[in-house]
């Protein structure tokens, strides 16, 4: 039986981002299954154009500054790293739809379903997180 992490990502910034990918990447980089459920603003880090430009929090703006110089990889850059590690992501069609947004807002690869897709991986996880 293989491990599995399930992570809710709720939140849209920058911050949120690093949060997300950093334990996605890393957990499927040590071979756990991983699939992330991006709902309301947690869709930025999906979005084909908002995930290239999250907010930093108000005062830290000197941040960008810093992950550049502790050579941080890009959230583009993560993006596309987590994919590769085979990490799942799922749209939440609910939030979608209130959006006005279908998939083709978002970056290649993911899956759309519900709260009951997410549920049904999140089941049998071994750990569970959100953002």
């Amino acid at each position: 039986m293989s491990k599995k992490v399930a992570i809710i990502a709720s939140n849209g910034g920058v911050f949120d981002a690093y949060k997300v990918y950093n334990i996605a990447t890393a957990a499927a980089a040590t071979d756990f299954e991983v699939a992330i459920f991006f709902t309301f603003e947690g869709l930025n880090l999906i979005h084909k154009e908002a995930h290239k430009q999250l907010p930093l929090p108000e005062g830290k703006e000197g941040m960008a500054e810093a992950f550049t110089n502790a050579n941080v990889p890009a959230i583009p850059e993560l993006v596309e790293m987590a994919k590769e590690l085979g990490v799942t992501f799922i749209g939440c069609q609910m939030t979608m739809d209130l959006m006005g947004l279908g998939k083709e807002a978002f970056i290649d690869g993911i899956e759309v379903g519900g709260a009951v897709t997410f549920l049904d991986y999140a089941k049998d996880a071994d750990i569970t997180l959100t953002f």
